[in-house]
């Protein structure tokens, strides 16, 4: 299986939207897709929650949007215009939905709504932590469908963040390396993760943090898939990796403890509630459910308590 096709099976990373990013400059082709009799409007309320109804993303139309509602063009989906409100939407508009946070809506979610709902809220938490020109400080004004902001008064054009982070499984022989913080569930272990430092790769991101936090040394490491984490605008670059060896020192503090779990630990662990591990749409999952398969050939789907 290539990245590529990894990648699909991740939360959030399979919209099949059409992002139309070539034409947002045009503010006439924006104005046509806005009119379209066929456009839709996803919106969120103002603890940025969603309407989810039946385990299906709910949109609105033009009839209960206001023509001069601001909003974000997201793209299109065959012949429809997607768009997001940027401002709150009140329960009384569709007051039979449920209104899902984005952790709650991926559980639910078919794998092309939830990525495409973390793109929209992920260019709304843009917008909302960028309301001033980092370089003069005056106020933006949002352009090109709300994809730029735009400081008319030293003319710098900002554009939406995005924090690349890498996440990997290590292994040594039959067992692999977890980590815990305290502040998780107790028993919740997961794999390895840190941000990306400016003039790194990726693979030397994967080096640092796996020594940083356990003293673990890596020696290889290949990619696996990436995920988009719009939590609140991250991109999980997801690795496997073999370590030189197994003594564990927790070095920078980030980890209360660390631990290597050969397939039967998780087995056991999952099944009698002594382990928990990340939540299925996260790419940690993903990453413990290729290691599980691909060398001890068990399904942790199979594994009742995997949550």
């Amino acid at each position: 299986m290539s990245s590529a096709e990894r990648a699909r099976r991740n939360a959030f990373a399979n919209s099949l939207l059409d992002r139309c990013g070539e034409y947002r400059g045009d503010s006439a082709w924006l104005a046509k897709q806005r009119g379209c009799a066929a456009a839709r409007w996803l919106g969120f309320d103002a603890d940025g929650r969603t309407p989810i109804c039946e385990g299906r993303l709910c949109w609105l139309d033009a009839a209960g949007v206001a023509p001069d509602a601001a909003a974000n063009f997201l793209g299109r989906l065959g012949d429809v215009p997607i768009f997001t409100l940027r401002d709150a939407v009140s329960h009384q508009l569709l007051p039979h939905a449920d209104w899902l946070d984005l952790r709650s809506a991926a559980a639910c979610l078919a794998r092309d709504e939830a990525g495409l709902l973390a793109y929209a809220r992920g260019l709304l938490n843009w917008q909302e932590a960028t309301r001033h020109c980092a370089r003069c400080g005056a106020p933006l004004r949002l352009v090109e469908g709300g994809h730029r902001a735009h400081c008319e008064a030293c003319d710098r054009l900002h554009f939406p963040r995005t924090d690349p982070a890498v996440i990997v499984i290590v292994e040594h022989g039959d067992a692999c390396l977890l980590g815990r913080q305290a502040a998780w569930r107790p028993n919740q272990y997961s794999t390895l993760a840190g941000f990306v430092e400016p003039g790194e790769s990726l693979a030397d991101a994967v080096h640092r943090e796996v020594r940083e936090e356990t003293g673990i040394e890596v020696i290889d490491c290949d990619f696996h898939s990436s995920q988009p984490w719009p939590f609140p605008a991250s991109l999980m670059l997801g690795f496997t990796a073999n370590a030189a060896a197994r003594d564990i020192s927790l070095a920078d503090g980030e980890l209360e403890d660390a631990r290597w779990f050969t397939a039967q630990d998780i087995v056991t662990g999952l099944r009698d509630g002594s382990l928990r591990v990340s939540t299925p749409f996260s790419i940690s999952y993903r990453l413990l459910e290729h290691w599980l398969q691909s060398r001890a050939g068990i399904e942790i789907s199979d594994l009742s308590r995997a949550d």
